[in-house]
């Protein structure tokens, strides 16, 4: 029996459910029933709402720019539940058997709002679908007493995918997501709203960085979301992990699984988890290219991640326009941990440039339930471990 698809139109927005009845009329448990796993999807307020400066959003991009997002267009592969989440303390992509899934590829807009809550209150969701058996274990009833390890995955745009709430606009951006093997795409526009800011190199004349800066982004990058952490549950995680792992079943009321995409990953300083946010070095690789040109990830390529110069080859400086300080060292140079950089390097073992490391860092932004529920990220295209 194939899992329960849910439209969000015949959603009972605003709360969780419990009392809505069947929403399909296949006969399948009531939403909010015990023992069902309620499958949604969110890019928290940053989708609809995009990220200001200097305040009223839940992150802020420290060198002064404000970002509004027209689409941001993610195609889900298939969502599936495990056996086992805690297999292996050490190795988190690991679980028992997959004993439930639901195939797509569902193409959703995060920048539309949804019509039920964002996990922690962050936003609103948009559903998928609905499981209220083990579709790949004869049908049995999930067990009350055990967490379920929740994966899924990021797959590129496709002719075939169900469209599941994009409008005419959001459909012709789809169809550039899917001419450019996107499995992330977004679209809008970045505006400098910084006034008063430090830098690092008082000679650098960031007055040739355009200030209206249109963008089309285009993530080649699917990726496998495994085991993901829960910051809902009251358990006691594994060492060096922040939350226990999976989906419990509860008693009295629909589990929850929400698909968290943390939208502003590819403006990381570091690879490594919550660091500042910059945009100073997409905007600055229009530097000498005429007024109103689009940015583009292609002109990414050839940049240095950890010694950045802008359009016309000079050293793009540091600057903060939020009060906070910034690393040491004339020039913007991001952190890459142990991950080599050159252009000698595979992909597969190191960054041979920018668009390398961005792609990296955005390809880490699937988490669970909001907040910090991270994943195992497997990423499926060339790409460091």
């Amino acid at each position: 029996m194939q899992p329960r698809k849910l439209v969000p139109g015949t959603i009972c927005a605003g709360v969780l459910l419990a009392a809505c009845g069947d929403s399909d009329g296949t006969g399948g448990a009531a939403l909010g029933e015990s023992g069902t796993i309620s499958v949604q999807i969110s890019g928290e307020e940053i989708g609809p709402g995009g990220i200001s400066f200097p305040s009223g959003s839940e992150v802020t991009i420290a060198d002064g720019w404000a970002l509004r997002f027209d689409h941001v267009l993610v195609t889900i592969g298939s969502v599936w539940l495990s056996d086992n989440p805690d297999v292996s303390p050490t190795d988190q992509s690991l679980t028992g058997a997959v004993v439930a899934r639901a195939s797509g590829p569902w193409a959703i807009d995060l920048a539309k709002e949804g019509p039920v809550p964002g996990a922690g209150g962050e936003g609103t969701a948009i559903p998928l679908v609905e499981f209220d058996r083990q579709t790949e274990n004869g049908d049995a009833p999930f067990a009350s007493d055990r967490r379920y390890a929740f994966s899924f995955e990021s797959v590129v745009a496709a002719d075939g995918a169900e469209r599941v709430n994009l409008d005419t606009d959001a459909e012709a951006a789809y169809a550039l997501a899917i001419a450019g093997g996107c499995s992330v795409l977004y679209v809008g526009t970045a505006t400098f709203e910084g006034e008063v800011c430090q830098t690092s190199d008082e000679s650098y004349d960031f007055t040739a960085i355009p200030s209206v800066v249109p963008f089309s982004l285009c993530y080649a990058t699917p990726t496998r979301y495994l085991n993901c952490q829960n910051e809902e549950n009251q358990g006691d995680p594994f060492p060096d992990e922040e939350f226990q792992r999976g989906i419990p079943i509860l008693a009295n009321s629909e589990s929850l699984a929400q698909i968290t995409l943390h939208l502003e990953h590819p403006l990381y300083a570091d690879v490594r988890h919550e660091p500042a946010l910059y945009f100073d070095q997409f905007a600055a690789a229009l530097v000498g290219m005429p007024e109103g040109s689009e940015l583009t990830l292609d002109l990414l390529t050839g940049l240095d991640p950890t010694g950045l110069v802008d359009g016309a080859g000079a050293p793009l400086p540091w600057r903060s326009c939020d009060g906070s300080s910034f690393p040491a060292g004339v020039q913007r140079s991001f952190q890459t941990a142990s991950i080599p950089v050159g252009p000698e390097e595979s992909p597969s073992t190191g960054f041979r440039d920018y668009l390398d490391y961005t792609r990296y860092v955005q390809s880490s932004q699937g988490h669970l339930n909001g907040g910090e529920g991270l994943c195992y990220a497997d990423r499926q295209y060339p790409s460091p471990p």
